[in-house]
């Protein structure tokens, strides 16, 4: 597993990059010094995301490790078929998100837009607070595993946790009580029968 140290302090130092960018005071900062950027910050954010993945993927391919277990049979249908079926829920739930500020394809209008204020819920919002997360972590864990993806699997585990944490805390500085009540009504990551909104709460909650 030494081998795979280089990709696990890749993923760490990812991680704490990843989320150092996407805090708000770093936001604010930047818009304060610099604010004829601010209407490129998030584009630029996503493809400082895109390519410094790049490398972890290479060393993933380049030092897979050995083969731990792989999905046969029926077990590689469902699998795959979790996997397919997470795809679509996260693409069902970017209707909670606005998408072009997401991917840095809106305007802005200086600073007092670092975040866009209107709290959104889709289907997938009623059951978990981070429906992008919980279907990132179901394809994640279906697939085939040797140490490379193991190893990322956990980091990438352990980011969406901590990293859901963190994204939180910018929410309530947000939208404040709403977001406090939400959190209260809805688990985080996994699902719990008892815990979620009904459509009617959903559509209502503000």
């Amino acid at each position: 597993m030494m081998d795979q140290l280089p990709l696990a302090l890749g993923w760490c130092l990812y991680a704490v990059i990843h989320s150092l960018l996407a805090g708000l005071r770093l936001k604010a900062a930047v818009a304060r010094r610099w604010p004829g950027f601010m209407p490129w910050y998030r584009l630029a954010y996503n493809a400082f995301a895109v390519l410094a993945v790049l490398p972890l993927l290479w060393l993933m391919r380049a030092t897979p490790g050995d083969d731990l277990w792989a999905w046969k049979g029926a077990w590689a249908w469902l699998g795959n078929g979790l996997a397919l079926a997470a795809l679509w829920g996260a693409m069902q739930s970017s209707q909670a998100y606005a998408m072009n500020d997401f991917l840095g394809l809106g305007v802005l209008e200086g600073a007092k837009h670092i975040e866009r204020d209107v709290f959104r819920l889709s289907a997938a919002h009623r059951y978990v607070r981070h429906p992008w997360y919980s279907f990132g972590l179901v394809i994640v864990w279906t697939r085939d595993m040797n140490a490379a993806m193991l190893v990322s699997a956990l980091a990438i585990t352990i980011y969406f946790v901590v990293g859901s944490r963190l994204e939180e805390r910018k929410l309530i500085e947000i939208h404040g009580d709403t977001y406090r009540r939400y959190r209260e009504r809805v688990p985080g990551l996994l699902p719990l029968p008892w815990k979620r909104l009904s459509r009617a709460e959903a559509a209502d909650f503000h």
